[in-house]
């Protein structure tokens, strides 16, 4: 199962659980099987339920997916959700 490292921000959801593992073939579903196991997580993290929150990228094993919530995920990625930088 790909296994979620949840931002220290966001750990009052999860019971305070750094990292959980749950069930997904995309990102949308996996943040989906997420707001099952704890809820209010989706609110989170999407912006009308169509795409990440403004502020918000997921990163795949490392990489900052471009595709969003239709990003495919492999039984044992690492999906972490990390804050934008942004600035000039």
């Amino acid at each position: 199962m790909p296994q979620v490292f949840i931002p220290s921000l966001m750990r009052k959801l999860t019971k305070n659980q750094e990292m959980v593992e749950v069930e997904g073939i995309t990102l949308r579903e996996v943040i989906n099987n997420l707001d099952i196991q704890f809820p209010g997580f989706k609110a989170r993290v999407l912006y009308e339920d169509t795409r990440l929150a403004p502020g918000l990228a997921a990163a795949i094993d490392g990489v900052v997916t471009e595709e969003g919530l239709r990003t495919r995920v492999s039984a044992n990625c690492e999906i972490h959700f990390v804050t934008q930088i942004s600035g000039g």
